[in-house]
């Protein structure tokens, strides 16, 4: 039998049960194996047929085989495959996945655990799992199928991207970003001063906070509490309905600047500071956690350690091993540039071509400045009416009238309580059933002007969720399409120093059996990218992270006008431009 799938499922007494499934469906005799047979009879199987692996969940079945050096080509996330087949409108008949409701869950936390820490215990994670046995994995995996094989094939490519997204979220997690604490300390120190006691401000947010305290005639405010530091704010004159940095940064008070300094130097310490280091970098790496589809459009989400909030500042901590380097690459204006390929402008694709799209739309006399083009360019994605966004974004409807239809369109289609869905056939969430009673309540004929204007405000909020979910989720899709043909490159170059003594060679053990010799990646921010590879294939990775988003390009949206450069950089330190 030709091996297509290999589908693996746990049994009532703790064993993996195995079974290999054909092109039609048609399976093998069953293969029982202990937990501990469970990597040798991957790797074997991998290396003879490299099917693709149907599992309930990525997060149960992968780290078990990357602590035994044992990598997988590509898998079937069941999980997270049922999560957009039974929302997406590109299905036309989903009773079958609806009637699986046990499948329905969030992500369970990994298992095993490297280490039984804080680190690896996934914030989101939901106390029911998925199902785990063979049997219930094969109904699931044929309900998929059959919802599959009644589908546009776009939405396969969706499913195939999205599995292999949470393969590589359990491989950047096992093998960890190279993270430099020396370096790390010093930028806590040169920003906070020497490391406090727990629970205890630093010596310098002391100082600001005195400061503080004397500007509103308050000695002692309690800056750390919002409720009471927007009373005190409000005693000394100022108008005020938050204590959020982006209203403060607009009234002129003596106590502004302290407080502005002292909440960027607080969020430091509380989100990336010793604390920080000491929960989440061991043996000099930060082992990011992923959350693949964790955002409503398919963007990831980071559970614990805010793997996608590293602040600039630390970027210089990002530090390659020795004898390694990093190659770090982020495409320019993602989501403009995806707008313009799903809608075909090939005006807006033109003023892309090969160069900053925010320049080229200054070039092309849309507007007079950069700043301009950003402002016009992301008030037409989110739907923004006032100020300058609302001044800009018209000259965008009559310079690319086919990106706005595109977003118009979707932006109607929320108001009026509709669904709208990705490029590949991710679909958006209906609105809530507090949503719609509102639209009720404003059609009946005893409602007030009050219930018509809530009616409409939320039916203009839902329309702008619509607007912007179609860009974001595509772009989402761009990258995931990116990261999987990259990591497909990367398994196609050799090994680096092969033959040589590990004990002379400058192997990465840090990152574990499967990558201490391979270039690897090793972060991911929704359109940055960094790899983690031998100094001697710097130059062949580089050349792959460009091959790669041409080929995501292609993929989506085949030879069109549109183009996705990159900025690429080979340095020891990921410090960003």
């Amino acid at each position: 039998m030709t091996m297509r799938w290999c589908a693996l499922g746990r049994n009532a007494d703790g064993r993996i049960t195995a079974f290999t499934l054909d092109a039609s469906g048609n399976s093998g005799d069953p293969i029982s194996m202990e937990r501990s047979e469970l990597a040798d009879f991957v790797r074997g199987i991998e290396e003879e047929h490299a099917p693709r692996w149907v599992w309930s969940d990525t997060t149960r079945w992968v780290p078990q085989l990357l602590a035994n050096g044992v990598r997988i080509t590509r898998c079937h996330d069941l999980r997270l495959s049922h999560a957009i087949l039974l929302r997406s409108e590109l299905v036309p008949n989903r009773g079958e996945l609806a009637a699986a409701a046990a499948w329905d869950v969030g992500p369970e936390e990994p298992d095993p655990e490297p280490k039984a820490t804080a680190l690896f215990e996934l914030e989101s994670t939901r106390a029911t799992a998925v199902p785990g046995d063979i049997e219930e994995t094969l109904a699931e995996f044929a309900r998929q199928r059959a919802a599959l094989a009644a589908s546009p094939r776009q939405l396969s490519l969706l499913i195939a991207a999205e599995s292999a997204g949470a393969v590589m979220a359990a491989e950047m997690r096992a093998a960890g970003l190279p993270w430099d604490t020396v370096e790390h300390d010093r930028i806590l120190r040169e920003a906070l001063g020497p490391r406090p006691p727990a629970g205890a401000r630093t010596a310098i947010m002391a100082g600001l906070a005195d400061e503080i305290g004397m500007a509103l005639g308050q000695p002692g405010v309690s800056v750390d509490s919002p409720p009471k530091l927007l009373r005190a704010l409000r005693d000394a004159g100022l108008e005020v309905q938050s204590t959020s940095q982006w209203e403060l940064a607009d009234i002129a008070h003596p106590v502004i600047a302290p407080l502005l300094h002292y909440k960027k130097l607080a969020r430091l310490l509380t989100a990336n500071g010793w604390n920080w280091i000491d929960e989440w970098v061991r043996d000099g790496r930060y082992h990011p956690v992923y959350v693949p589809g964790g955002v409503v459009t398919g963007r990831w989400a980071s559970s614990g350690g805010g793997a996608l909030q590293l602040p600039r500042m630390l970027r210089p901590v990002l530090r390659a091993d020795p004898g390694w380097t990093l190659v770090s690459a982020d495409v320019a204006q993602l989501e403009p540039r995806v707008l313009a390929a799903m809608s075909g402008d090939r005006a807006m694709a033109a003023a892309g071509a090969g160069t900053d799209l925010y320049a080229g739309l200054v070039s092309s006399g849309v507007v007079a400045t950069r700043q301009e083009a950003k402002i016009a360019v992301l008030g037409a994605m989110y739907g923004s009416t006032t100020g300058d966004s609302g001044r800009l974004v018209p000259r965008l409807r009559r310079s690319f009238p086919a990106a706005m239809r595109l977003v118009d369109q979707a932006a109607a289609a929320g108001e009026r309580g509709g669904v709208v869905s990705t490029w590949l056939g991710r679909s958006s969430p209906a609105p809530s059933d507090e949503w719609l009673e509102q639209q009720a309540l404003a059609s009946q004929p005893g409602a007030t002007p009050r219930d018509e204007r809530e009616a409409r405000r939320v039916a203009r909020d839902f329309g702008r969720f619509t607007r912007n979910f179609v860009v974001q989720g595509t772009a989402a899709e761009w990258a995931l399409s990116w990261l999987a043909n990259l990591r497909l490159r990367l398994d196609e170059l050799p090994a680096a120093w092969a033959g040589q003594d590990p004990r002379a060679a400058p192997i990465a053990q840090a990152s574990g059996p499967a990558f201490e010799r391979r270039p690897h990646l090793a972060f991911f921010l929704h359109d940055e990218v960094i790899v983690h590879t031998p100094i001697e294939l710097a130059d062949q990775v580089a050349a792959a992270v460009t091959a790669a988003a041409a080929s995501a390009g292609t993929l989506l949206f085949g030879d069109g006008p549109v183009d996705f450069p990159l900025d690429v950089r080979i340095s020891e330190r990921a410090e960003k431009g």
